[in-house]
């Protein structure tokens, strides 16, 4: 009989969903990540024990009431993990759990190397706001509860499929959404065919209603009983944006089209085109498990948004201050692009932090052409998470090659050369540490441009 729920890598944004989880339904929940932050403070809060140094007599004694839930970024020669395979407990991975959670429960799945944070909570919170509710196992906190899980009576489930470690071939959705598939995570792929060949292979596992951004292409067999459709932010297919009027601080007056009819003046709570495009894919979901046109309408404007997705901290005339996951090069070009959009003729100063060495190596050059579209980028050194330094990777690749006005600095000099500049717009780019300069540079700008 499970008793203990044990999680080597608690710390994670999927992780800590699932954690949260097994807490609420009253398993004795604890775990180990190598770092504090936001998310172990607030799992402490709620009950759960973390602790940050690798120590064995802090895993459950009991081995046949225990189960061990770890997150494949764990190094293999972790300690614990090494002590949890020695002694023999039962040990899975984060996307076998949701697997098993998901298993007995209509699953509505959001999957593509980016832009299914955004849109699995959307799509969550329409459920939610429509009072039909669901529960969502989210890769980022959501502004409308403060949450990465929420939790219902109602047996639907809403996840975010991750294609990392090929997660996501652990769900097979009822309804599923591929919001993009570029080459990224090339040291689990290799290259970008492989990548493919994954979202054809979690596509495949789709019963009911398959929903694909148009422009991916993947070569999806067909199957018995599933209809696949296409979505798109204003190109005409079988969802996409109409009558797009831009409003007053970069919100979207539109309307959905569907194959049966359209959902007029919708409003997204956040603004920009990107979340216009995550409407469209979160409505069409929406509209086929069955909700109404106005149960639609009223969950998109009532949105808050992600915490850390395109997330706008300041927005006056003398000074906006975005902050942004966007950690690819396809997701920083959507990013300014949406600014440009929103705030036309106004100069943009980015911030970007690489993620990993292996992206580092894999899209040097094209991180470079995208922050090339800035006025201004400051560039910091590279966040190497699970990783070990590669010879010859950093920074300087990108910086080498970018075009615009540019400085390669460390992270102690960033808010000085923040004080120092003329900000107009600010957007910070990153998915590592950086999100620990957010409010220190919320406050600095505040009172050097709002406050005076």
């Amino acid at each position: 009989m499970l008793k203990d729920v044990y999680f080597l890598g608690i710390g994670g944004i999927g992780m800590s969903a699932i954690a949260r989880y097994y807490n609420h339904a009253g398993y004795n929940v604890a775990g180990y990540d190598r770092t504090p932050s936001r998310i172990t403070d607030a799992l402490e809060s709620e009950g759960i024990k973390v602790h940050f140094t690798e120590k064995m007599n802090e895993i459950p004694e009991d081995i046949a009431t225990t189960l061990v839930i770890y997150t494949p970024a764990i190094p293999h020669d972790n300690k614990e993990l090494e002590y949890v395979i020695e002694k023999g407990y039962r040990l899975i991975k984060r996307s076998k759990a949701l697997g098993e959670i998901a298993k007995n429960q209509k699953c509505l799945a959001i999957s593509g190397t980016h832009g299914k944070t955004s849109t699995s909570t959307l799509l969550a919170h329409i459920l939610t706001d429509s009072g039909e509710g669901c529960n969502a196992f989210l890769g980022g906190i959501s502004k409308n509860y403060h949450t990465n899980l929420l939790l219902s009576k109602n047996n639907v489930l809403v996840a975010e499929a991750d294609e990392f470690d090929r997660s996501f071939l652990q769900l097979s959705p009822q309804i599923a959404v591929v919001t993009a598939a570029d080459a990224d995570h090339l040291d689990i792929y290799k290259d970008v065919s492989h990548v493919r060949e994954a979202f054809c292979d979690f596509a495949s596992q789709v019963s009911d209603f398959l929903l694909i951004k148009k422009g991916i292409n993947l070569n999806i067999p067909h199957k018995d009983g599933r209809t696949v459709y296409e979505y798109s932010f204003d190109s005409e297919c079988d969802f996409y944006a109409a009558d797009l009027v831009l409003l007053e601080g970069g919100y979207f007056d539109f309307s959905i089209v569907s194959p049966w009819r359209k959902i007029e003046h919708c409003r997204v709570g956040v603004p920009g085109w990107v979340n216009v495009e995550n409407a469209v894919a979160a409505g069409a979901v929406a509209l086929l498990h069955g909700l109404s046109d106005e149960q639609i309408r009223h969950g998109l404007k009532s949105f808050k948004g992600v915490e850390r997705r395109f997330d706008i901290h300041i927005n006056t005339k003398k000074c906006i201050y975005i902050d942004d996951y966007a950690h690819h090069p396809n997701e920083i070009s959507a990013s300014i692009s949406s600014i440009r959009g929103m705030f036309p003729g106004r100069k943009i100063c980015g911030i970007f932090q690489p993620h990993l060495f292996t992206r580092t190596q894999s899209f040097y050059k094209d991180f470079a052409k995208s922050l090339s579209s800035l006025d201004e980028v400051l560039i910091l050194p590279i966040y190497p998470a699970r990783e070990e330094p590669i010879k010859g990777v950093t920074s300087e690749l990108i910086f080498d090659l970018v075009s615009c006005k540019k400085e390669l600095i460390k992270k102690d000099e960033l808010m000085n050369k923040i004080n120092n500049k003329d900000i107009d717009i600010l957007v910070s780019f990153g998915a590592g540490d950086i999100d620990r300069f957010i409010n220190p540079i919320t406050e600095l700008l505040r009172k050097k441009y709002i406050n005076d």
